[in-house]
C-alpha cells in the first residue's frame, strides 16, 4: 500500500486518546512510507493525522471542496491540496488517489464517507481493503449492528467479511495489507456511480 485514505472527524471528540492515536496513526503511515490522503482540513483528527504525517517527513494529500476552502479550514501545510467543487467529487478523488481505507472516530460525514466505500467495494466497483481503526471501542455498537444486518437477512457474511476492524494500528495496517477481496460480479459500472 502506497497511499490510505483516511476518513475521521473534524472534532476531537471528548477524549484526548482519539487525538494522540490520530496522530500516531499519522505518523505510523509516514513511518512505513505511506501517504495519507484525506479530507484537507486543519481541524478536529483530520488536522491531528495530518500533523502525524507531516511530523515524520511524509506526504499528506488533502481534498477539499471549494466551498470548506472558503470558510478557511484548509490546513497549510500539506503536501498538496487538490481542490473539487462537490463532496462527492471529494470521495471519488479520494477514492482515486488511494490503496485502502481507514475510519476513525467521526460523525455523520465520517459513517457516510465509510458506508459509501463500503457499498463500492459491495457492488465490486474497487477492490481496496477498508479498516476501522476501533479506537477505545467508539465503533463497538457499529459493528454489532453490521453483525444483526446479517443474522437478520440484510448483508452476507462475506460482505460482512470485508469490513477490517481493529484497535492496534500495526495490527490494522497488517489486515489491510493481506487483505483480499472476495470475488463479487459488478452490479454496475464505475461511470454509474
Amino acid at each position: 500500500m502506497k497511499s490510505i485514505t483516511v476518513f475521521c472527524g473534524s472534532s476531537f471528540g471528548t477524549d484526548d486518546i482519539f487525538k494522540d492515536h490520530a496522530f500516531l496513526l499519522g505518523q505510523t503511515l509516514s513511518q512505513q512510507h505511506i501517504q495519507l490522503i484525506y479530507g484537507g482540513a486543519d481541524v478536529g483528527l483530520m488536522g491531528a493525522v495530518a500533523d502525524g504525517t507531516l511530523s515524520e517527513g511524509g506526504k499528506a494529500i488533502g481534498v477539499l471542496p471549494h466551498f470548506l476552502q472558503s470558510k478557511e479550514i484548509a490546513h497549510k501545510n500539506l503536501t498538496e491540496l487538490i481542490i473539487v467543487e462537490t463532496m462527492h467529487e471529494r470521495k471519488t478523488k479520494m477514492n482515486d488517489l488511494c490503496d485502502g481505507v481507514i475510519v476513525l472516530p467521526g460523525g455523520y460525514g465520517t459513517l457516510e464517507e465509510f458506508f459509501e466505500m463500503i457499498t463500492w467495494a459491495q457492488l465490486g466497483l474497487h477492490t481496496k481493503p477498508i479498516g476501522i481503526l476501533n479506537i477505545d471501542g467508539f465503533y463497538d455498537d457499529l459493528i454489532r449492528l453490521v453483525q444483526t444486518m446479517v443474522d437478520k437477512g440484510f448483508l452476507k457474511q462475506v460482505n460482512r467479511d470485508m469490513l477490517l476492524v481493529s484497535a492496534s494500528i500495526d495490527e490494522l495496517l497488517e489486515k489491510m495489507r493481506s487483505y483480499e477481496a472476495p470475488t463479487v460480479g459488478k452490479w454496475i459500472s464505475k461511470g454509474k456511480i
